[in-house]
């Protein structure tokens, strides 16, 4: 990396420590990793952005080097949403660029949503607005509890192989060896304690759906979904009618992580999208 990588905890009350870890020169940039996730989901990224990009790597709550605290509701993303700003305010950052996959998704969208000054641009890959029908959020949040407790009973090691045959997966066999150990290791690093309760405060029936919201949205947004995780394509587009600065790719061959089965087109359309953003609107800050 060009940019000095400064590992940074940032205490942001209520029994909370956040992990951040910053490199690169140039606009800000914020990511969020998605369940069972941390920073590292973003080590290649950040290498290949630090010279047009300050990147800002968060370990969401109970994930990676972030603090587990004991109330699941502590995770809960509209909490989060303040806890973030609370980072940008440390840092010194008045807006940034913030990109989120997964759970790091929804966790943007809702800062996006509270908090639209701080957002110069949105990225959201695999995301969702949360769930609209009653009884289907109502199932999910049975199921991420029942989850969340077998978690505690068995242990990470026991949910990761059970995780890793999941079909939101299916299309990762096919990346390097080499790769996927260092993605299982990354997920094997996180504390049973920690990965539980996020599913129980911050699992995605945790909090009503923002869907309703986003048309009050008028932040530069890219969609990112990718051609074989279908589930997460028509979410994409279900958000792409609702939001009027919202664009849409669909990334052909990938399934849901993105960013891990196609890093280098990955990495291409995010820089595309921001030179977009920068010339319109110049450089934030």
């Amino acid at each position: 990396m060009t940019g000095d990588v400064e590992e940074l905890d940032i205490d942001v009350g209520d029994e909370l420590r956040l992990h951040v870890v910053r490199s690169g020169t140039g606009p800000p940039l914020v990511l969020l990793h998605g369940f069972t996730g941390s920073t590292e989901t973003w080590t290649s990224l950040c290498a290949a952005l630090d010279t047009h990009f300050t990147t800002i790597a968060v370990d969401l709550p109970g994930h990676g080097r972030s603090s587990v605290p004991a109330d699941p509701a502590r995770f809960a993303l509209s909490r989060f949403s303040d806890d973030l700003r609370r980072v940008l305010d440390v840092l010194g950052v008045t807006r940034a660029a913030v990109l989120g996959y997964s759970l790091g998704g929804r966790a943007a969208l809702r800062f996006a949503l509270r908090h639209p000054a701080r957002v110069a641009a949105l990225i959201l890959e695999s995301a969702s607005p949360g769930i609209a029908d009653p009884v289907e959020r109502a199932e999910r949040i049975a199921s991420d509890s029942a989850l969340a407790d077998s978690i505690e009973a068995d242990g990470v090691a026991a949910f990761v192989g059970r995780w890793e045959r999941l079909p939101l997966w299916a299309s990762q066999p096919a990346a390097p060896e080499e790769a996927r150990a260092r993605l299982r290791a990354q997920r094997l690093s996180n504390r049973a304690d920690g990965l539980a309760n996020s599913l129980r405060g911050a699992g995605t029936g945790a909090e009503p759906t923002v869907i309703d919201q986003l048309p009050e949205l008028n932040t530069r947004t890219l969609l990112l979904a990718g051609e074989l995780d279908s589930k997460f394509v028509a979410l994409a587009q279900l958000m792409r009618e609702a939001m009027p600065q919202a664009h849409i790719t669909i990334v052909s061959r990938a399934g849901h992580a993105i960013h891990f089965e196609k890093s280098d087109e990955y990495r291409v359309i995010i820089e595309q999208f921001l030179d977009t953003v920068m010339s319109e609107m110049g450089q934030w800050r």
